[in-house]
């Protein structure tokens, strides 16, 4: 399984719309000793800028727009704990959404977030994201070694042509009622929101990450958050280290699946945090425990992207 371009339109009003893009980590408090913290400096402050070159908040470039892929459901499930009964590591997803151009905090924007279990699967597509080619089932072992800083060989886990998300892409319908590591919420009027949930697996294609959408210019009501549009659809990204780290852990041990590493991904753009890739921090020897991870998204409330439109 693996996610490639829609076809090329826009949806000017939709039900839940948003924009995301990359920025600096937000630091979580209280980290002590013995901390694994990814990203290095350079990449936290690629594209900052403070606003009239005095002090203040930094603002950054836009994150990577990327394709939607074929597993986003409008689930309108509005909740800070999307781990429903899934094992896997803690993961504690704290985001901040900014405008670039006045680095003032978008209040009251509706941030989806979805993304496969430990063993790669996705709710509402069980029967197409596991078992198969592509799925959790497809062979391989699990990652092991040092990371590297650039691809070597071949990339691993080529996706098979015709399959879900495979050949030319585009949504896929559910295929079940299951909504588990799909959730939305509002920031609040600084600009941040918060999950719960838990540290991805992979699938044969893809590396470890997650999807979102930032939709602005809506309101809530009593059926969920309608009107506005998309302005960002986004993934965010794991460094190499902390997959390995995971891939130790169970569940994600047990995975035979064929993994592809950051560097051999085709939709990262290797780009750092500009392209989604998250600040994490997490105890050394004791990632089982939690992991916080954390981006200031710099924003375009003006701009319409919906994930098909690349």
């Amino acid at each position: 399984m693996t996610e490639t371009q829609g076809p090329a339109h826009k949806k000017n009003m939709t039900r839940r719309r948003m924009v995301l893009a990359g920025g600096a980590a937000i630091v979580a408090a209280g980290i002590g000793a013995g901390v694994v913290a990814t990203a290095s400096a350079d990449e936290d402050t690629a594209g900052a800028k403070k606003p009239g070159g005095g002090q203040g908040e930094e603002c950054y470039r836009l994150t990577s727009e990327t394709t939607e892929g074929p597993y986003y459901i409008d689930a309108d499930k509005f909740r800070k704990d999307i781990t429903e009964d899934k094992e896997g590591i803690p993961l504690t997803l704290r985001l901040k959404v900014i405008d670039s151009d006045t680095c003032k905090p978008v209040k009251y924007a509706a941030v989806d977030i979805w993304h496969c279990d430990a063993l790669g699967v996705y709710s509402g597509y069980e029967a197409m994201s596991s078992g198969g080619p592509g799925g959790p089932g497809g062979g391989g072992t699990p990652p092991s070694g040092t990371p590297t800083d650039a691809p070597s060989g071949t990339p691993t886990g080529a996706p098979p042509s015709g399959g879900p998300g495979g050949g030319g892409g585009g949504h896929s319908e559910p295929t079940d009622d299951q909504r588990y590591l799909r959730g939305t919420q509002l920031t609040d009027k600084h600009g941040y929101v918060e999950f719960k949930t838990i540290f991805p697996g992979w699938y044969q294609g893809r590396c470890v990450h997650i999807h979102t959408k930032v939709h602005v210019g809506g309101k809530m009501t009593d059926a969920g958050y309608e009107g506005g549009h998309t302005c960002h659809t986004g993934q965010f990204f794991f460094a190499e280290s902390a997959v390995l780290d995971s891939a130790q852990v169970e569940p994600y041990s047990t995975s035979t699946t064929t993994r592809t590493t950051l560097t051999e991904d085709t939709i990262y753009d290797q780009s750092g945090v500009t392209g989604g890739l998250m600040k994490l921090s997490y105890r050394k020897h004791h990632m089982a425990r939690g992991v916080v991870g954390s981006l200031t998204m710099g924003v375009d409330p003006d701009e319409t992207h919906d994930g098909t439109d690349l």
